[in-house]
Formats: structure tokens, sequence, C-alpha cells
């Protein structure tokens, strides 16, 4: 278990929903379909991770730190005895080349270089480790996960880490000897309490309650093509059964970081899931999972 899990964050949360209730402008369908295809890459990367002896090792994944006004975010860090190792993770696919420093897809559109971001963010962390007053050296890496990614013309001297070195880097370093002290295990705690929750380069389309197609969301593949009985739900696209209580309440999870300040009533849920026919299972269900609070002639819940 990594000293600080991946979760997905709030955007790709949102961005999936979103998906699901409205059809996305093309800008952002494709900035949706990088968001997936990263998250699934750093997943795939801490499976690998996960072979890491954690007596040995501290692993953070998904770091959003600031210093000096300026934000970074780290896709993985592992805390040796010796060193602190960032590792900027991706998920091509496809074939690439490089040439005079900077990364190209085949048609020859330039793309943002990995190196660079690492660059940045080393720069960033030094300055970081030396307002907190801590000293380790920085060595960081870009790993390339897709087995189907090919660089041709690839550097030999850049700290780059193709899909079919994966297995060798990390079983060399789990072979290093390691010896974690306190002042490990502090630096690790500092950077977890610098992380921020809440990135400022969140890209969602504009979008509001009316312009949403309401239906409930399936919890395994996100199709509205489901229905219900009254006990179960059941999704026509996978076959995903479940109790109709878990599907109203993540029916509400997604009002509520859609619209923060939205109030959840009986009436909303009822209008939002739409496959739900009884108001009064919904009612029993908020109630039986939520606080019901008055306002004036309404009930809503909290």
């Amino acid at each position: 278990m990594a000293y600080k899990e991946r979760v997905e964050s709030d955007e790709l949360k949102i961005f999936r929903i979103l998906n699901n209730h409205m059809t996305l402008p093309s800008k952002e369908k494709q900035i949706y379909s990088n968001l997936e295809k990263g998250y699934k890459g750093e997943v795939m990367f801490d499976q690998i991770t996960e072979g890491l002896d954690k007596s040995k090792f501290l692993i953070l994944n998904d770091l959003l730190l600031e210093t000096n006004s300026t934000t970074f975010q780290i896709d993985s860090s592992i805390i040796s005895q010796e060193n602190f190792l960032p590792c900027e993770v991706k998920n091509f696919e496809g074939d690439y080349y490089y040439k005079s420093d900077h990364f190209y897809v085949m048609n020859d559109n330039e793309i943002q270089s990995p190196l660079d971001q690492i660059k940045r963010s080393d720069t960033l962390l030094r300055q970081l480790f030396q307002k907190k007053k801590h000293s380790i050296s920085i060595k960081s890496n870009v790993f390339f996960v897709n087995p189907a990614f090919t660089l041709y013309q690839a550097p030999l001297d850049k700290p780059i880490i193709y899909p079919t070195q994966l297995n060798k880097f990390f079983d060399e370093l789990n072979a290093k000897s390691s010896i974690l002290k306190d002042n490990h295990y502090e630096l690790a705690n500092i950077l977890v309490k610098e992380h921020k929750t809440l990135s400022p380069y969140t890209r969602l389309p504009p979008y509001n309650y009316a312009q949403l197609k309401k239906g409930l969301c399936c919890g395994l593949c996100h199709s509205l093509k489901v229905s219900s009985d009254g006990t179960i739900l059941v999704c026509h696209s996978c076959g995903c059964v479940e109790s109709v209580e878990d599907g109203i309440l993540r029916s509400v999870r997604e009002l509520q970081l859609l619209f923060p300040n939205i109030i959840i009533t009986t009436n909303l849920i009822f209008e939002w899931c739409k496959v739900i026919e009884s108001r009064k299972q919904i009612r029993r269900i908020l109630k039986k999972n939520y606080e019901a609070c008055r306002r004036g002639k309404y009930t809503y819940y909290e």
C-alpha cells in the first residue's frame, strides 16, 4: 500500500458525469479522453510500484504542490534512503519521434516535452525542499507505460524509462539497500500536508442543471440505459445489477459534485434519477442516509 494513495481527481469525476449527461464540445471531449487515458496509465504504474518493498521505500502518488505561487504536479514519487525519485508517467500510444530535444507524433505535430515537465518540477521541488529545510538528491524519470508506444530516434542520455524497461528498472531499484529513517517519514508527511486537493487548472466546459440529460447512470459502465423494477437497477448496456439504494446515493453524490451548493430534496432526486417511480422510496433512502432538515414547507437533506 502506498504511503499516499491515488484517487481520481474531481475534474475527471465531473468530466465523466458530464459526458454521460450532455454532449461535450470537441475540445473538452479530447481533454476528458486524455484525463481518462492518463489516469489509466497511472493506475498501471501503481500496479508496478506496488511490488516495491515498503520497508525500504515510501510511495506518494499524485502530489499537487505549490511553491513561490507556482503549482506543479508529480504523478508518483518514491522516497528511498539516498534519493527522492519523482516519476512522470505517460500513457502515450502509437508512434512518436524525438528530434533536437523535442517530441513529435508521426504527423510532425510537436507535443509538450515530458523532459521539460520534469525539469520544471525538479526546480520547483528543490525550492520547496529548501524552504522546508530538507536536503535529498532528486532523480526524476519519465516512464512510458503503454506497451504500444514507440519513440523513434530515442535519446540514450535522457532519464527515460520505456515500457520494455519498466520491470528491470524496478527490480534493480528493489534490490538496492535502503534504510528509511525519521527524516524520510518527516519529508513524506510534509509533502502529504502540502498536497493541494483543488487544482487551479480545471478545464471544465460551462454547464447548468437544466441542460443536462436526466437519468440514473450505471455504476459500472456509466450508461444511462438503466431501468428499475423497484428493488434493483439493471443496466441494459453491460448487464450490471445493483440495488436502488446504491444507485440513488451515487446520484446524490454526482449532483453534489456537479453543483456543490445544490439543495438535495426528494423531488430533485426523483427528477434527476428519472427511472425511480416512487417518491416515497427516494424519501425513505434519503432519510436513512442523510439528516432531514426543514426549511419552510419543504424538507431537504444534508
